[in-house]
């Protein structure tokens, strides 16, 4: 008799993979972590062959050989849009990892982490922002969540943008002064924005470095620099209206539900940026439950994999438990 996966779960984001194996009483059988999930930079094969690595690494790791592969429930960066989940559960199909797949977008993997049943909403903010909600009765709210042209403002990436931005129009002469001038360069051992300007520019500084300066614009905020206080009040009127479009599309504005915050963002605490959310939401929907999410993703991956499946109520809380 081999080991029967109930569920494989996968919460693949830019950075790294992970897959856990689960069983059909809810126990972790094997986990395994592998490299980030990029379909838009090496192809969608390519970007399978990561997923496939690491599903190789945790079936070997189960304590003895595979029996039977149910239910695989993938959780995956860069599947913003429903048309972009149907073609990547195609291909995940015809990989012939189990007997039925469900893709989501990861962000539901954050949200599906702090809920005990499949309803609330979540706003993710790392490198970008994004926000979504669901039902027990399987609705869902989301937005495509893909930058500018979709309508989006902030994400670690975005503010760092835009304290660049303010910062040398301040050296210049073009805009308002701002600490942000001195604090960016500094960062970089600079002493101008010109020259950090020129060091992005020319490679010297490498573009991928620019997150590093989200902490110290929220730094620059709490020691009372007004254009990095707006920066940072902009960003909570953006979490908080994403979260109550979505509250409300789903009918939820009006009765008690979680509004989880998930990404390095959000998952950092800002005082000045947390607390400030939830002085907000308490406006626009007084009866929204704020919480930082602390479960990790694969766990919200793992649930909905169960969701679908059918799988007790006993059997959820034994697999959250593995992760508490």
């Amino acid at each position: 008799m081999g080991v029967n996966v109930s569920v494989v779960a996968v919460d693949a984001g830019n950075s790294k993979t992970d897959v856990a194996l689960i069983g059909a009483d809810g126990t972790v059988l094997s986990t395994a972590r592998g490299g980030g999930f990029q379909p838009p930079y090496v192809g969608v094969e390519a970007a399978l062959d990561v997923l496939a690595g690491a599903l190789d690494e945790a079936l070997a790791a189960l304590p003895g050989p595979v029996g039977s592969v149910g239910h695989v429930s993938a959780c995956l960066a860069n599947a913003d849009l429903p048309v972009e989940e149907a073609e990547l559960a195609e291909a995940l199909e015809a990989r012939g990892w189990g007997t039925s797949v469900q893709v989501r977008n990861d962000t539901f993997a954050i949200l599906r982490a702090g809920v005990d049943e499949p309803r609330g909403v979540a706003v993710v903010c790392g490198a970008g922002i994004n926000c979504v909600g669901m039902v027990p009765d399987g609705r869902t709210a989301r937005f495509p969540a893909i930058g500018r042209i979709s309508g989006d403002w902030g994400g670690g990436a975005g503010l760092a943008e835009e304290a660049l931005w303010f910062a040398a129009r301040a050296e210049d002469g073009r805009g308002e002064p701002t600490e942000l001038a001195r604090v960016l360069p500094r960062h970089f051992g600079l002493d101008s924005m010109y020259a950090l300007i020129e060091a992005l520019h020319r490679g010297t500084i490498p573009l991928t470095r620019r997150h590093e300066l989200t902490p110290v614009l929220f730094a620059t905020a709490v020691a009372g620099d007004p254009v990095a206080g707006a920066l940072v009040e902009r960003l909570a009127q953006e979490v908080v209206a994403m979260a109550a479009v979505a509250l409300t599309r789903l009918g939820l504005l009006e009765e008690e539900a979680p509004v989880l915050l998930g990404g390095s963002v959000l998952a950092a605490r800002h005082p000045q940026l947390n607390d400030r959310i939830a002085e907000l939401l308490a406006v626009r929907a007084p009866k929204a439950v704020v919480r930082v999410v602390s479960e990790p993703p694969v766990l919200g991956a793992a649930l909905l994999g169960l969701d679908v499946t059918g799988a007790a109520p006993e059997v959820h809380r034994r697999l959250r438990a593995q992760y508490a």
